[in-house]
Order: structure tokens, then sequence, then C-alpha cells
């Protein structure tokens, strides 16, 4: 297998609100998760003025993904975090230009290793559009496996798309 490429995961800055901008209305990315409406620069320059980056106040983290040479490559997330129940939901977002580099592997990686030595969860789950090959090649590959699947979770607008529940025990 090939070495992953060096990643570095850190807190949202106020330097990254036109990146933040960028894939919060992309509106290609509106179909694989729960956002369906476009945010303007104030509520995201908000939320990252307001953000704790603290999981346990928030319930969420988000981080920037940089490759080894301080270049933003994408985001990550921990949502619906859960400590009575030590589970939260994750999702990842390389960008266009970056993609099929390893990063997202690498990012799921050190993301995972992140929620079971510092945070001590018990596991991490993703929703993945079923015909979403290659999230679903992503989260298998991290050791995620699927546990179900939800008939008509995610509306594009035109139809209903069933999602896979994809989950790993850390």
């Amino acid at each position: 297998m090939n070495e992953l490429p060096l990643i570095r995961l850190r807190a949202i800055e106020p330097e990254d609100l036109d990146l933040l901008y960028r894939i919060e209305n992309d509106t290609r990315l509106w179909n694989v998760g729960t956002t369906n409406v476009p945010y303007s620069r104030y509520t995201l320059h908000d939320y990252i003025a307001t953000s704790s980056d603290d999981i346990y106040a928030d319930r969420q983290v988000r981080l920037v993904i940089e490759n080894e040479d301080g270049e933003t490559v994408g985001l990550c997330d921990l949502v619906r975090f859960e400590p009575q129940h030590q589970r939260a939901e994750t999702g990842i977002v390389i960008l266009d230009s970056c993609r099929r580099r390893g990063y997202a592997y690498a990012a799921l990686s050190e993301l995972s290793r992140y929620a079971l030595q510092i945070l001590h969860l018990h596991q991490l789950y993703a929703l993945v559009d079923e015909h979403n090959q290659a999230a679903l090649q992503l989260f298998s590959k991290a050791g995620f496996r699927q546990q179900a699947q939800l008939k008509d979770w995610l509306f594009d607008g035109r139809e209903y798309k069933n999602v896979v529940v994809m989950q790993s025990f850390l």
C-alpha cells in the first residue's frame, strides 16, 4: 500500500471563511448531507466567531485538513456528538483539486485516532448515499462496516435517496 500523505487537522480560523462559504454553498454536496440551503458569509462568520471549539459545549467540531505544505485540502467534522453514548457522526469533504491523493483516508484515520485517544469515543458512524461509491469505499477502507440501510433518507429536491449507515467501533 502507498504511504499516506502527511496531513494536519486544525481548528477553523477566521481566514477559512471563504473556504467554508465555498463548501457550504456547493449545491453538489447538498444531496449527501442534511443541508439544502445556502449560508451567508455573515452566518458563517458568526459560526466561526461563536464556536467554542469545545465538542462538549457545541456537540460538534469542524476541522480543516491541511497537507504537509500547509495548504488546505478539505474539511472534516464530528457532529451529533453524544458523550453519554460515546459516539459521533463523521463527515469529510475534500476539495475537487485535491481528490484521489489519499487525503480523505489520511484525515479519516487521524480523526478516528483523535476520537479514540482524546475523546475516548466508542464508535463513529457515517450516513452515506448508497450510490456514492467513493465514500462507501473510503469508509470501508478505514474500517467502517455497513450496518443498515435507511430508505428514502435524503431528498435532493427531485427524488429520495437511500443511505447506508457505516459504523466503526474504535
